[in-house]
């Protein structure tokens, strides 16, 4: 194997690592509808809470894509294997989405069917749903899934599939690993830290504001207990290897800190990452009429995220273990698509920078004003 193509390998993992970390700060969105009613205590409370995240919702949808579409093009077999295999979680994140654009279109509109109490409902029930089983999806990266790979099977005609998931339940099983649900629920409780700090940032209401600083503490407390339990255990764990030179799949110890170890530049961005969390979060409550947390502590998510998502597949790890069969396990080199078409997609990724430009454009104009209840009382396009 060329060097050119194991660099695209890893760059192809650079790339869905950061998107991975976009999109778990982008679930500040799902983080601050959970929080519509505990916050919002009038009707045009919650008015105003609404326009604020429905106003991002569509970021945060277009990343999930982008992040799936991102992993089908670079490396096909996680895509069929996890896709194809552990479907139910795919699913059920995919409807909730689906619900929550839904909900944010109709709930305000006359004569609706179900009410506008139900589909602010339903945006609740995304607001948990979602960052829940993306965060105990995503922990399966490192404690492994029930699957077969026998790319022997692509030259059958009666039954040409690669991957076959070893249990009836295709994915659900997640939930009965401490670790995968310890992972989610740090993902959950992180993003309603996000949201009640975006709700400081983007809202100018006393009420709002005066809620959200007390709702901050006990919300980042609990995810710090999640993400420090995952994160400890994660570092002290058995990970698993591969043997760059015969390919073979090996338990090994303190895998994960090993690799922060062995990659300086990684190691670094995880720990200002948790800096810049704990700085967004700390700043905000300790200091009187600070407003700018969400910057920090959301630069210090993406930071981390990314962190951790490259461990998961860098320095010779199989980013996707098979608990059925380790040597099945998907790593990078006997996942990704071929030379040519990660050759080719990176040149099409030199545009990232630009469509990066154009979104930080787009935010900075629907964030231009604070939300108030003038401007929710005096028409126009509102959710």
């Amino acid at each position: 194997m060329n060097d050119t193509y194991i660099f695209l390998q890893h760059y192809w993992w650079f790339i869905i690592s950061l998107l991975g970390g976009l999109l778990v700060f982008l679930l500040f969105v799902q983080g601050g509808q959970s929080l519509l009613f505990s916050i919002g205590k009038t009707e045009m409370q919650q008015v105003m809470l609404l326009n604020s995240t429905g106003r991002k919702w569509e970021f945060t949808f277009t990343t999930l894509v982008t992040f799936g579409g991102a992993f089908f093009a670079s490396f096909p077999l996680f895509y069929s294997t996890s896709f194809g295999g552990a479907y139910w979680v795919w699913i059920l994140i995919l409807l909730c989405f689906v619900l929550q654009a839904v909900s944010y279109e109709y709930q305000a509109q006359r004569g609706n069917l179900l009410g506008k109490t139900t589909y602010r409902i339903f945006l609740v029930v995304n607001g948990i749903l979602g960052p829940l089983l993306l965060g105990t999806a995503v922990g399966t990266f490192f404690t492994g899934a029930e699957f077969y790979v026998d790319k022997e099977q692509l030259t059958n005609p009666a039954s040409p599939v690669i991957s076959m998931w070893a249990t009836p339940w295709h994915g659900l099983e997640a939930v009965l690993n401490i670790w995968n649900v310890c992972l989610g629920l740090a993902v959950y409780f992180l993003a309603r830290t996000l949201g009640l700090l975006y709700f400081i940032n983007n809202i100018n209401n006393d009420p709002i504001y005066a809620r959200c600083r007390r709702q901050l503490l006990p919300e980042a407390a609990t995810f710090l207990l999640f993400f420090l339990v995952f994160w400890i255990h994660w570092l002290i764990s058995d990970g698993f290897a591969v043997n760059p030179t015969t390919a073979e799949v090996y338990m090994e110890p303190y895998k994960y800190l090993h690799n922060l170890l062995a990659m300086p530049a990684v190691l670094v961005a995880m720990l200002l990452g948790i800096v810049g969390v704990l700085c967004g979060i700390g700043l905000t409550l300790f200091k009187q009429g600070y407003r700018k947390g969400i910057w920090w502590s959301g630069i210090g998510t993406v930071m981390t995220v990314t962190a951790l998502l490259l461990c998961a597949g860098w320095n010779n790890t199989a980013y996707y273990p098979s608990l059925a069969e380790m040597q099945d396990s998907l790593t990078l080199q006997n996942s990704s698509s071929s030379f040519f078409t990660l050759k080719v997609m990176s040149v099409v990724s030199l545009l990232i920078p630009f469509v990066l430009a154009y979104i930080c454009y787009a935010w900075r104009a629907l964030d231009l004003r604070k939300i108030t209840v003038e401007e929710m009382e005096q028409g126009g396009h509102r959710y």
